[in-house]
């Protein structure tokens, strides 16, 4: 008896486990059955996409390629401007040079892609953002160098002012001295002493002062004048030099040594008398003694010199 009733627990548990396996594997056929749905449904999801994408592609291979060149356009423009900046800015050659370097990289990556005809809009959209990316660096060097070539070309219109100021100051001093010396030529020309009133000639006697017209009886020769007054003249002590010119155009002199400086140069004199000038006219007369034998025949020539200045002239004639 009890033997049949384990007999009969165990048969129970027996079919027991069987009937939760059995549910088991229904519960997991059911689950994997709805996975592989999903799965499916998800590859389909994806196919569809690649469909899209490619029909997207193919539809917008035009405006790609359109865009590729553009692009390709824009990277040379780069290339162009870099070459201006070299020129503006030598020294940062080198620099320049390696950007320009990366932008003839991004045309060439173009340029591939535009002969395997198999580029995609992302590729595109890609490049587009490089080459942002490296016009934005090409904007710093534009503005950098063109700010130091502001302030290079500001330098030089300070340069050119500041030279333009001293030549025009330079100018005004010119003038300014120009006119000083104008203005001291005048005065040198208004401060000129004069002579006049002459009388000049022949004496046959020293004491009695008797006048001769004759070679033969001249014993010495004068000359009577008066030195003007002139209020701007150098007042003071002055030496007045007379020149007596023969008829042979030699100037009369018992000492050879007798010379003196004038505006003219270096002249010989025949005799010279110093006075005390005060600024008023002066009557005064130079004599000259004949040491040297008779004198020639022929007209005479006198010349009166003061302060370097040749004065007045006067002239006799001797038979």
């Amino acid at each position: 008896m009890e033997e049949e009733n384990s007999t009969g627990n165990y048969n129970k548990m027996y079919l027991g486990a069987i009937l939760v396996l059995i549910i088991g594997l229904g519960l997991m056929t059911y689950l994997w059955t709805n996975e592989r749905g999903k799965l499916a449904e998800c590859e389909n999801i994806t196919q569809n996409y690649k469909d899209t994408i490619q029909g997207m592609n193919k539809m917008l291979s035009a405006y790609v390629g359109d865009m590729s060149n553009d692009l390709k356009a824009d990277f040379r423009n780069m290339l162009d401007t870099y070459d201006k900046l070299i020129i503006k800015d030598a020294s940062q050659t080198d620099s320049l040079n390696a950007q320009k370097q990366k932008i003839q990289s991004q045309i060439e990556k173009i340029e591939r892609l535009q002969r395997s005809k198999n580029f995609t809009a992302s590729q595109i959209a890609k490049l587009k953002e490089e080459n942002e990316t490296l016009r934005g660096i090409m904007r710093g060097y534009v503005y950098e160098i063109d700010s130091l070539n502001t302030l290079n070309l500001q330098k030089d219109l300070i340069i050119t002012e500041q030279i333009e100021t001293i030549d025009q100051r330079t100018m005004e001093r010119d003038q300014y001295k120009d006119a000083a010396e104008t203005s001291a030529e005048k005065v040198k020309l208004g401060s000129k002493l004069s002579a006049y009133n002459f009388n000049s000639g022949a004496l046959r006697s020293v004491v009695k002062n008797k006048t001769t017209t004759r070679a033969k009886q001249a014993v010495q020769l004068q000359s009577s004048f008066t030195i003007s007054g002139n209020l701007i003249a150098d007042a003071g002590k002055k030496t007045v030099y007379m020149q007596i010119i023969g008829p042979n155009g030699k100037t009369l002199q018992n000492v050879s040594s007798f010379k003196t400086e004038t505006s003219s140069g270096t002249i010989s004199y025949s005799e010279k008398k110093e006075i005390d000038y005060q600024n008023k006219s002066v009557d005064m007369t130079i004599y000259f003694d004949i040491r040297n034998g008779n004198l020639s025949k022929g007209n005479y020539k006198v010349n009166i010199y003061c302060d370097q200045n040749l004065i007045g002239s006067d002239s006799f004639s001797l038979k």
